[in-house]
Parts: C-alpha cells; structure tokens; sequence
C-alpha cells in the first residue's frame, strides 16, 4: 500500500474525529479503560482546528484517499487536547527560547506499524526547526510513548490528568533537542 502526507484542511475534521476515537478505543485498549478512553474523548484527545487553521496539522492518506493517521506540530502554548479544552492557551511561543509542541498524533488501527507515525513525527520535527525551533515537547499517551522514546525524546514524571469526575488518564511530558545535520529531513 502506498501513502502520501497532506496538511490537514478544514473538510478533513469530521474524518479525523472518526480517525481519533477509532485509534484511541483499539491502540490504547491496552494501557487505558474503556471509561478513561471515552471520558478522554470530551475534550483530552479530539481535533484541535487551531492546529489546521495554523498550516501544522498533517495527515496520510492512501492512494483511495481514506485518511489513515494525523499529527503534527505547534508554534502555540497548548501542549494537548481538543478545541473541547477549556484551558487552551493560544499564544505564540517565542523559538528562541520555547519548545515547539508535537500534537496529537493518530493512526488508524488497520496500518498501525507501518511507520505513518514516526514519518508524521520527521515531518513536524523538520517544520518546527526550520520555523527556528531548537527543541520540541509533547504530552505523551501511553502507547505514544514508546514511539517517541524510539525517536528520541526522554520522558518526565508521568502524570494523572483529570478527564471527567473521578476519571483521570495518565500522561507522560517528553522532550527533545532539535539539530540540523545536512540530513535531507534536517534531523540527527
């Protein structure tokens, strides 16, 4: 099968709604409960139009143009989350001295592990230095996590973040340096 990676428009949102809840309630079945992934679906994963609306939102689609994964980046504060977030911080980040945010990243089950994630991760990486980032920070799920840990970012303290009224999901904040190295990605 072969992909190609898009940014994400405005048409695309009702399809990633579907595309997120679809990868969270079977690739996350194993680290959250269920009540966690649908409490988590209200506002702490979801679309974020900021991030379309920003040109930083990406998405790959298969040569029948079914959307199979999403994710990108963010030259604002919020770390995660969905425009459902009532704690959404949309200021600008100053590169010289803040991290860009990689956010909410997706694949569709059925081409899980193939790479859609790790390839949106280049991508966003590439975009954040060339727009003069140096480093880049996320919030983590569970199963995201040990694709981030393979692409290099070190993990913090994990954390329990509340997502409903006696429901929390556990995150974990990562980061990483950003180099240039003459790769044709701009990444070592």
């Amino acid at each position: 099968m072969s992909y190609t990676l898009r940014t994400a428009t405005r048409e695309d949102e009702p399809i990633l709604r579907e595309l997120i809840a679809r990868s969270i309630r079977k690739l996350g079945a194993a680290d959250y409960s269920p009540q966690q992934i649908e409490a988590a679906l209200c506002g702490a994963f979801g679309v974020d139009s900021v991030l379309i609306s920003d040109g930083t939102y990406f998405v790959v689609v298969t040569e029948t143009n079914q959307i199979v994964a999403c994710g990108g980046w963010s030259r604002r504060r919020t770390l995660f989350g969905s425009d459902a977030r009532a704690d959404r911080d949309e200021s600008w980040l100053d590169p010289a001295t803040d991290a860009a945010k990689i956010r909410a990243f997706f694949v569709d089950p059925a081409h899980a592990r193939r790479g859609l994630g790790r390839t949106l991760l280049e991508v966003s990486e590439a975009a954040a230095l060339a727009a003069g980032f140096s480093s880049c920070e996320l919030m983590g799920t569970l199963p995201g996590v040990r694709l981030y840990e393979k692409c290099g970012y070190v993990a913090g303290e994990a954390l329990n973040h509340p997502v409903a009224e006696g429901v929390a999901i556990r995150f974990v904040p990562m980061k990483k340096r950003l180099r240039y190295s003459g790769n044709r990605d701009g990444l070592s």
